[in-house]
């Protein structure tokens, strides 16, 4: 029997609420990270598709902007449970592109979604203030208004998740919107922009460009773009905020991390392990919040934890994300999995102790998969480039602490703030360390503290560049422009001029 290869799709942009490949010269390859294989070709946008994505969104701009906030959240509230409908769909198509488990697919849909719900609560997020009688007869009203066309440029980690941090919040407050993907996993995108559709989002309003350097750098510079919007790297955030400031855009860009877990002698050692496992391995450590770094505080802390932590990797299931009972997935890309892989030599070579080796976890049936074990280095310094850089892989270092103190200087002195957390009982030391530690999001015996879509996500120091964290209120702030108008209206009574500075008295 003669075996036919399945050809790979194509996936092209989705421009004013239809499909278009704008016959596409160049295209990526994308890949199922669990077998290897090549799955789909995803369109490489031009500076001229991009110019003509963003100027679909400024003509849908004109109506949008203007449509009440409530017709707004209702096709908002209709698309929620549309994506909800559609959840277990949506996870097979996050699982076979990026490669994570499919409860953890779904667990990031659902996190989406709850920015969404937030959204749903535009109308009270846009009420604006009133003064009666600032001055005789005179009134103030603040208003909360749209910027304009809007871009949010996505990580391949969270392909549902990371952009509907951004366009929900976006929407609802009268922006329109254009995506740009990571094209490692593009297809979510063009799949939400359907449902969006079908939940009775006029056409232009959510639009979807795929691509790689070419088309970031042509809305970062595209003359009816306001603001962008961008998680990813530390380097590459930093490049978008400059770059897109120095063209007049509002920016807010999310960069990188490395997240420590701070463990005090009086933490419950099976909570914190088991907490350690999830938020070091889970999604292959392929999240921006992952515990990437533990700092045992004292040596009997620091022993106790490694052996542990040995025994919970040797049961470690790892595996395609499809199939039960699997805890780890691939990583996204060959390159990827080589890369951090890499980082093993890396750390050998600087000193630390390879405790586990992912490399040696075996595979069958799954050679072609883009598979690494999880991996747990000890005896770790500051000074190691394994501490110092971003792994983005299945890879822990251990940090060892002699005090607190010690270990609180550890995260302040590094140059990412995105999420730190600390286990222990004692209630005062908690309090001391969320008072002091330099990090924007932190974590009380909470592993991953992503905080709720009512709060706002961020880091700090070279975590983010910008003023503004993403969702919540900080996310209507960034999406508004903020608006005070001064009335009077004329009467009967005599009118002079006057020349010194008003004083309303």
């Amino acid at each position: 029997m003669t075996t036919t290869a399945t050809a790979p799709a194509h996936i092209d942009h989705y421009i004013d609420c239809r499909l278009d490949d704008r016959d596409a010269q160049h295209r990526s390859e994308v890949y199922n990270p669990a077998t290897g294989q090549v799955t789909g070709l995803v369109a490489l946008g031009t500076a001229a598709d991009v110019d003509a994505t963003v100027r679909a969104a400024a003509e849908a701009f004109e109506t949008w902007s203007v449509t009440p906030p409530h017709i707004r959240a209702r096709i908002l509230f209709r698309f929620r449970d549309l994506v909800e409908r559609e959840t277990d769909r949506l996870a097979a198509i996050i699982t076979a592109e990026h490669g994570k488990v499919l409860d953890d697919a779904k667990g990031e849909i659902v996190r989406g979604l709850e920015v969404v719900e937030f959204a749903c609560g535009i109308p009270q997020q846009l009420k604006g203030e009133f003064s009666e009688n600032v001055a005789r007869a005179v009134d103030a009203v603040s208003l909360r208004q749209p910027l304009g066309v809007v871009a949010g440029i996505s990580p391949f980690n969270f392909p549902a998740m990371v952009p509907m941090w951004m366009f929900p919040v976006a929407l609802a407050c009268g922006n329109t919107f254009v995506m740009k993907p990571s094209e490692k996993d593009p297809t979510l995108s063009v799949e939400l922009a359907k449902l969006l559709a079908e939940a009775g989002l006029p056409k232009g309003v959510f639009n979807v460009v795929h691509g790689d350097k070419t088309a970031v750098d042509a809305l970062l510079a595209h003359d009816d773009v306001e603001a962008v919007s961008f998680v990813g790297s530390t380097p590459i955030a930093e490049y978008v905020h400059k770059t897109a400031s120095a063209n007049g855009k509002r920016v807010q860009a999310l960069g990188g991390a490395k997240n420590h877990m701070l463990v005090m002698p009086d933490a419950d050692l099976d909570q914190t392990v088991a907490a350690l496992m999830g938020a070091a391995y889970g999604s292959a450590g392929e999240r921006c919040m992952a515990i990437s770094v533990a700092v045992p505080v004292g040596e009997e802390t620091a022993n106790a934890l490694r052996e542990r932590l040995i025994a919970a990797l040797a049961d470690l299931k790892v595996g395609p994300g499809t199939e039960d009972g699997v805890e780890m997935g691939p990583l996204v890309t060959k390159a990827h999995r080589d890369k951090v892989a890499g980082y093993l030599d890396v750390g050998t070579e600087e000193g630390a102790e390879l405790v586990v080796d992912g490399r040696q976890t075996p595979f069958p049936g799954h050679e072609g998969g883009f598979f690494i074990g999880g991996s747990l280095f000890d005896h770790v310094t500051p000074d190691m480039r394994i501490y110092r850089e971003e792994i983005f892989g299945p890879v822990l270092a251990m940090v060892r602490a002699q005090s607190f103190t010690e270990a609180l200087k550890l995260v302040n002195d590094h140059e990412f703030g995105n999420g730190t957390a600390i286990f222990t009982a004692d209630g005062n030391t908690a309090r001391t360390f969320l008072a002091k530690v330099k990090a924007g999001m932190v974590g009380v015996n909470v592993p991953i503290p992503v905080p709720m879509a009512f709060h706002s996500f961020g880091g700090w120091k070279r975590s983010l560049f910008g003023d503004h964290h993403v969702h919540g209120p900080e996310g209507v702030r960034f999406y508004t422009r903020y608006k005070t108008a001064t009335t009077r209206w004329p009467n009967d009574s005599q009118v002079r001029a006057e020349f010194a500075m008003p004083t309303h008295s």
